[in-house]
């Protein structure tokens, strides 16, 4: 390496260059696999349309990730070592667009939701960073926390079945619903005296749904969960950062030595398939699923933010605002390619981020390769087919922990909040998490209000958002600190 040469633009040799990379996408790919999995499921789609979504992020992660990590043109790539991969902090509104909308239609609805936010952040990145003031660590925090605490009843759900439809805890009694077809039927017959049965009557579910918590499933959901924490705690170095895929891998292995888990669809795909944009038809663009995702991407943004800035630290190459501009426009980028190619909103990861600090290489080409490996393993639909073949108890051990992480980076960051002698920041996380819970725990809240605002309110996470920023400001004004933001990363990374 020549004296001139910063170490983030040190091109190594290239079987390191490989090896390093694919260390990366093996920390990140448990968390870039889980959001397709989540949303394909949402919308009901079936194994194959799950499977190409997992192929499609795949895909749009590494084409996002070059183009972040090497640069294209001036406008696009911060040039640092950056991972990009789906944000979860856009998983609550897609469900919830998802269970409004299901089928393709609604995968639809989400892509031109997406791709209109896109448009969106493109054109506001440069203005991000002076908007820093309303998004110090206390606003930051306490969303994130809403975030994690959001995605954990995903994961409870992945581990003993979905609340409703064929896994719900309860069904309609066999005896009952024939009862009811009986009399039905009687009251239809000409002549009969008995009343006609009144318009949408139906059947309280009252008997135990057998599919529902079977305890193999929370054993072995446990088996994987035992089994992160045991390689978190006794795994040295990168087997430590691969826990949650390794976890995965183990539930799967044991499943499939159970005959719980099917290859016949994995068999079936082909070992290559180009990733083709708008799969589903053309993107079916709302206002306001646009405007919520607006929401979305500028908190997704402040977050990219104070990781462009940590890792300008970790590397010992000053962030310049030209250049932050260039790495929050590649936010709007990416999302704009994720929504034309079947897929959802990017963001730099913060494992990635942290991998950088563990393994002490700064060559942003690390990430370039990455990106590289991530477009084969898009192009290869068994890997898709695989994934989407894992039965959900398997990743709902794995769940808890990715997304109980989420909510204690939240945690970690708030606990270098002020609170002793700012006791009004009490009022700001207390208020917020609140209102992020209302949806939580009254779904229906929303049932008398406007039916156009419902997608704007529907999620924890942007009712919190806008809770934190207002009472933020309300409280303690909106001062701008740099600094704050930049360690608030740091934390999040550790």
């Amino acid at each position: 390496m020549s004296n001139s040469t910063h170490p983030v633009d040190e091109v190594l040799p290239a079987p390191r260059l490989a090896a390093l990379g694919i260390q990366h996408v093996l920390v990140m790919y448990a968390g870039a696999i889980a959001v397709p999995l989540i949303i394909g499921r949402a919308l009901k789609l079936d194994p194959e349309q799950v499977a190409f979504l997992i192929s499609a992020d795949l895909f749009v992660c590494g084409v996002v990730t070059i183009i972040q990590s090497f640069g294209a043109t001036q406008w696009f790539g911060i040039k640092l070592p950056v991972m990009m991969g789906v944000t979860f902090a856009a998983v609550g509104p897609m469900v919830a667009m998802a269970n409004a909308n299901q089928g393709p239609d609604g995968a639809r609805m989400i892509f031109g939701a997406i791709i209109g936010a896109g448009i969106v952040a493109l054109l506001i990145a440069p203005l991000v960073s002076r908007m820093l003031r309303f998004f110090p660590p206390v606003v930051t925090g306490t969303i994130i926390v809403v975030i994690g605490a959001s995605l954990m009843r995903i994961g409870i759900n992945w581990i003993f079945g979905n609340p409703f439809g064929p896994t719900a805890p309860k069904l309609v009694s066999p005896e009952h619903a024939e009862w009811l077809k009986t009399v039905t039927e009687m009251a239809a017959a000409t002549g009969s005296t008995i009343p006609p049965l009144p318009e949408k009557l139906g059947l309280a579910a009252s008997v135990s749904n057998p599919a529902y918590a079977p305890l193999t499933n929370i054993g072995i959901s446990a088996v994987v969960l035992v089994s992160i924490l045991a390689i978190a705690r006794f795994g040295k170095g990168f087997v430590a950062n691969i826990a949650v895929l390794l976890g995965i891998v183990i539930g799967g292995v044991l499943t499939a030595s159970l005959g719980m888990m099917h290859f016949d669809k994995v068999a079936s795909a082909g070992w290559f398939e180009l990733v083709t944009p708008l799969r589903f038809g053309m993107p079916i663009f709302e206002p306001i699923l646009i405007i919520t995702m607006v929401l979305v991407m500028i908190v997704v943004m402040i977050e990219s933010t104070g990781m462009f800035l940590a890792l300008g630290d970790m590397t010992g190459k000053k962030v310049t605002q030209p250049m932050l501009s260039a790495g929050l426009r590649t936010d709007g980028l990416g999302t704009i390619i994720g929504g034309l190619f079947n897929t959802f909103p990017y963001t730099s990861f913060s494992q990635n981020v942290g991998l950088v600090g563990v393994t002490g290489v700064k060559s942003r080409f690390v990430c370039v390769a990455g990106g590289v490996i991530l477009i084969i393993l898009g192009l290869v639909p068994k890997m898709g087919a695989l994934v989407e073949a894992l039965p959900t108890f398997v990743l709902g051990g794995a769940g808890l922990v990715m997304f109980g992480m989420v909510a204690a980076t939240g945690i970690r960051i708030l606990a270098n909040v002020d609170f002793k002698t700012n006791r009004n920041n009490l009022f700001v996380v207390a208020v917020s998490i609140g209102f992020g819970m209302i949806p939580l725990v009254a779904p229906d809240f929303k049932m008398w209000m406007p039916h156009n605002l419902h997608p704007l309110i529907e999620s924890g996470i942007l009712l919190a958002s806008v809770s934190a920023v207002v009472l933020n400001a309300f409280f303690n004004g909106t001062k701008e600190n740099e600094a704050e933001v930049r360690e608030a990363a740091m934390a999040s990374e550790a």
